[in-house]
């Protein structure tokens, strides 16, 4: 299904199809070149840079990828643009073994905005089509420089103190991602603000669940240590992969936290799936994809019930 999607959306020009015709931004002078080697960056990826976006976003951001092809077709290559953008930088945190490294490419990310707002972006791929998504849609550079500023914030390896920080974390990169989202399509409204910023935090606390079974494997644990404490469950139980009830009990809190927010498909399946196995976050099932989410997006999609 999500393949036939994908195809779908190339016969509609999807991948390709730029819009109206911008100039080419300029490429990297030695400087810059240097700043984006030290970031990690080599230069134009093989395919274009639009092509580079969805390949990476379809396999770091699956659910993601799936709901761009939903959208209009001069808007998805900027949805994917932005997602692309979000994928870089949250993986620079696992990606690295140091602070300063991940601080360098943070850097890199947050001049490459300015540059952008600037007319003179970085020659990598999503940093220019990210340029393009600002020219066409006027999007409001604040929320990029909070998403940077977030992520750069949790570089650190340390546990969320309570859900309420959890909730800043979510709201300053999920939600603002939305926000821009939002922008892109052309919605500037107060409501549909208050939805995005729920469904935001929602999103946040979720992938914070689903991550957790990986972060354990690396001997790390980032659930709130305000709900730990009230169970009486330490790091060390979760990186053990222990399932007493106290140790469920802690992921129903934050589970629970999740569903105050939550009106979205995506997430609600994966909170039901976590409900069927007793908040097990270590059971298999909860590590697979589910096969039929492209189908639930394409109904929701068709029926226009989101």
């Amino acid at each position: 299904m999500a393949a036939s999607m994908a195809r779908a959306a190339l016969r509609r020009g999807g991948f390709s199809g730029l819009g109206p015709r911008l100039a080419r931004p300029p490429g990297l002078s030695g400087g810059r070149a240097a700043a984006a080697a030290a970031a990690g960056w080599s230069g134009a990826a093989p395919g274009g840079a639009v092509q580079f976006c969805a390949e990476l976003v379809r396999k770091r951001d699956y659910e993601g990828f799936l709901c761009s092809l939903l959208l209009p077709a001069d808007s998805r290559t900027s949805a994917f643009a932005l997602r692309a953008f979000n994928v870089e930088l949250a993986q620079i945190k696992d990606s690295v073994t140091q602070k300063t490294t991940g601080l360098m490419r943070m850097q890199f990310w947050r001049e490459a905005v300015e540059d952008i707002y600037c007319d003179n972006p970085p020659h990598q791929p999503v940093a220019t089509e990210l340029w393009r998504a600002v020219k066409r849609h006027n999007l409001t550079k604040m929320w990029f420089l909070k998403i940077i500023d977030e992520r750069e914030k949790n570089l650190d390896d340390r546990p969320y103190r309570n859900i309420q920080e959890l909730e800043t974390y979510a709201e300053n990169t999920q939600s603002a991602l939305l926000y821009l989202t939002l922008e892109m399509l052309g919605v500037r409204d107060i409501h549909a603000d208050h939805a995005a910023s729920h469904i935001g935090k929602a999103q946040g606390i979720v992938t914070c669940l689903r991550a957790t079974p990986y972060h354990c494997t690396r001997q790390k644990v980032f659930l709130p240590m305000d709900i730990c404490m009230l169970h009486g469950v330490s790091q060390e139980d979760f990186i053990r992969g222990k399932q007493e009830k106290n140790v469920r009990d802690v992921i129903y809190d934050i589970a629970s936290q999740a569903h105050v927010h939550l009106e979205h498909v995506a997430l609600d399946v994966y909170l039901q799936n976590m409900r069927k196995v007793d908040f097990n976050i270590f059971h298999p099932s909860l590590q697979k994809k589910s096969t039929l989410l492209p189908l639930h997006l394409y109904i929701r999609s068709w029926k226009k019930t989101y």
